[in-house]
């Protein structure tokens, strides 16, 4: 079967876009250096099928087992690989961040002081 013209296009399209599976692929190359016939043989796929794959929107989280079902039916694939790559991949996103974005994204960073509970005194 030929491609379509469009398919290639669309998938970098997709690298840009955090609730697709190409976005996904892509931070894998990024964070691990994965390359696509790496991320083919994981989940045990054709290039074909990862390009068609990567148009995919992610599992979202309320719905997740549903949606992954859905996706591995209909590309035939076992749904733990590319379950393994999604958190693993989501994970690595999380823990590469910058610490100031981290700070700036709402979270609060909050510093321990060791104090002597009877007179309120810094310990040293």
């Amino acid at each position: 079967m030929t491609l379509p013209d469009w398919l290639k296009p669309a998938v970098r399209k997709s690298q840009e876009h955090v609730w697709t599976l190409g976005y996904i692929f892509e931070m894998a190359h990024r964070l691990e250096g994965k390359s696509p016939e790496d991320l083919a043989a994981e989940l045990g796929c054709s290039l074909e099928t990862l390009d068609w794959l990567a148009l995919c929107r992610r599992p979202e989280e309320d719905r997740f087992a549903e949606h992954l079902r859905l996706i591995t039916d209909r590309f035939e694939l076992a749904p733990l690989p590319l379950v393994r790559l999604i958190r693993r991949v989501e994970s690595l996103v999380v823990f590469s961040k910058p610490e100031r974005q981290e700070a700036s994204s709402g979270s609060t960073l909050l510093a321990a002081r060791d104090r002597d509970d009877d007179d309120g005194e810094l310990d040293e």
